[in-house]
């Protein structure tokens, strides 16, 4: 959603396909997009070799500062949502209809982790 509403809020034409792997998506109105989502999945994966393609990639394509940028961005993305799990923080919109729609066009519900996702109508 945050993606979204600053996109809105800075005129930034994005394609939110970008954040569910669609490299084509992930380039629309980001700088270094791709590679920046190429990055982000690598960290997700846990993937050492794809880690360091990935890596290297994005450092050729946008130079040390955004590297160093992006991995701070995904570290503390990594340490707020672990805090935000162990003491049990819940999402509190997940029946909003922007979230709803958000869903549905990513397709989230068909990731395993959505059963930890929950609603009202028990999806």
């Amino acid at each position: 959603m945050m993606l979204r509403v600053s996109a809105t809020t800075t005129d930034t034409e994005i394609a939110l396909q970008g954040v569910v792997g669609d490299k084509a998506s992930a380039a629309t109105g980001i700088a270094y997009g791709a590679e920046l989502m190429h990055f982000a999945e690598s960290i997700a994966l846990r993937d050492e070799k794809v880690m360091a393609e990935s890596r290297k990639a994005l450092l050729g394509a946008a130079g040390p500062a955004v590297l160093v940028d992006a991995a701070g961005v995904a570290a503390n993305f990594q340490r707020m949502v672990r805090i935000a799990d162990s003491i049990g923080i819940p999402f509190d919109y997940m029946d909003s209809p922007t979230v709803q729609a958000i869903q549905q066009e990513l397709g989230l519900k068909g990731f395993a982790s959505a059963r930890h996702s929950m609603t009202s109508d028990g999806d």
